[in-house]
């Protein structure tokens, strides 16, 4: 019988000579022009400039670009420094069946090795859907339990990568791929404890996971073989890294459910587990006056207990951390009806009414919202007013999830207001047409570099 890993790889060449359905080629282009979106403003973080100015010796050595940073260097750094730098300040994509940022590992890796082959746009978007199904597929198999521990971005990315890159390597190519993706699976790597720190480790793990899979995938094209059982194998990747992983949900559907059509677009700039609460707020406020605001004495919720697990933080002392603050960030929704690139600024975290704040929030861990974690994302959210006032919303879904997706204008305007700012308007609008037209145009067309 056919391994896991060999049956993906079936699912992946079959797509080779077959034109992508027209919702699924639409959505690969969504995927494209969101990540570049959280990518721009991430070029200027310090974990991508540090990373940047790491690999400075190689500059300019290859074909494929660092945008933002008008470069090129070898596919592997590429990779490596445009994941770490799309996964920056927390605006990527999301597959929430897998807890999982797909656009991270998968477009990097397809922009990387796209452009030191001279791939056409549409091979470029054909490998972004191959990595999106074969990796979201995977690490819907593993969860809950491996967010426990580990980083799925990082870890499950690796194979997202793998795929990517060898769909534009050797597109039919049944052994490439599968074995990029097995050799991919012993490379996955990264800890939940990158969380819990002011540390730059988390950003990396999204661009380790896209230069492993373009160093997995280059090997593979060139004979270099892996464990095609490394995923039910007995010490493989589900025994060491999940517990009692449902493979079903692997091969479940593929081919005919695409997972690229269901993922959530982040609509706010912070850990996702934030955004039912803080959509909740939003829709609060907008019943309150600008005097009743000043009226609410206590903000409390109720939500899934990985939530908390990873957001309950009081303390922040960074910008990192307060992005994996839910006290932090709901405060911000309350007091300035957004939570944006600005929240995050140092005038907002020292703000000494906001800290006051934060200390009346109410976090609740909800057995029943905790036992659909992690196929939903829900918050019941309580404004009390003074005088005892009480104003209650439920958010079933979060805004952005597929079940409330963004519209194609809202992405585009999400994109307008995170690249603008670094590489001008001019030049961010052509960017945009660009990618809304990447199936008929050559992926080069992009001129990256000439941006900045």
């Amino acid at each position: 019988m056919a391994t896991l890993i060999e049956q993906l790889a079936d699912f992946a060449v079959s797509t080779a000579d077959s034109r992508m359905d027209v919702d699924v080629l639409h959505h690969s282009k969504r995927a494209v022009l969101d990540w570049f979106a959280s990518l721009y403003p991430g070029t200027r973080e310090p974990v991508a400039m540090n990373l940047a100015a790491a690999h400075a010796d190689e500059r300019n050595l290859g074909k494929s670009s660092l945008p933002g940073f008008g470069a090129t260097s070898l596919p592997a750094t590429a990779a490596w420094i445009n994941g770490t730098s799309s996964h920056a300040v927390e605006f990527d994509d999301i597959f929430k069946d897998a807890v999982y940022h797909p656009g991270v590992p998968t477009v990097a890796s397809a922009l990387a090795v796209g452009e030191h082959i001279g791939a056409s746009g549409a091979d470029f978007l054909r490998a972004i859907m191959v990595g999106y199904e074969v990796s979201t597929r995977i690490g819907a198999a593993v969860q809950p339990s491996h967010y426990h521990y580990f980083h799925t971005t990082g870890t499950i990315g690796s194979f997202a990568s793998a795929a990517a890159a060898a769909s534009l390597l050797a597109p039919t190519s049944r052994d490439v791929m599968a074995h990029a993706l097995a050799t991919a699976g012993s490379f996955a790597a990264g800890l939940q404890q990158a969380f819990r720190s002011d540390s730059m480790t988390k950003a990396l793990h999204g661009g380790h996971a896209a230069s492993s899979g373009v160093t997995a995938a280059r090997a593979a094209y060139n004979g270099v073989t892996g464990a095609l059982d490394i995923l039910e194998g007995e010490v493989g990747f589900g025994a060491a890294m999940s517990k009692s992983p449902q493979w079903n949900k692997v091969t479940q559907g593929l081919g005919e459910v695409y997972n690229i059509t269901r993922v959530t677009h982040k609509s706010h700039c912070c850990c996702g587990h934030t955004f039912a609460a803080i959509d909740g707020v939003q829709s609060l406020r907008s019943q309150l006056s600008e005097s009743e605001l000043a009226d609410v004495e206590r903000i409390e919720v109720d939500t899934y207990q990985t939530a908390l697990d990873v957001t309950g933080n009081y303390a922040p002392v960074s910008a990192y951390q307060a992005k994996f603050s839910m006290p932090y960030v709901l405060v911000q929704a309350l007091r300035f009806g957004s939570v944006r690139l600005e929240a995050f600024s140092n005038e907002r975290l020292l703000d000494g009414a906001t800290r006051e704040l934060m200390q009346r929030v109410v976090l609740n861990a909800c057995p029943e919202l905790s036992a659909r974690f992690p196929s939903s994302r829900s918050a019941r959210v309580r404004l009390v007013l003074k005088g005892g006032r009480v104003l209650e919303h439920f958010a079933a879904h979060r805004r952005g999830d597929p079940e409330a997706p963004l519209s194609d204008r809202e992405l585009n305007d999400k994109f307008s207001e995170l690249v603008v700012p670094v590489i001008g308007a001019g030049a961010a609008q052509g960017l945009a047409e660009k990618i809304w037209s990447l199936d008929s145009i050559e992926l080069r067309e992009l001129n990256l570099v000439s941006l900045g």
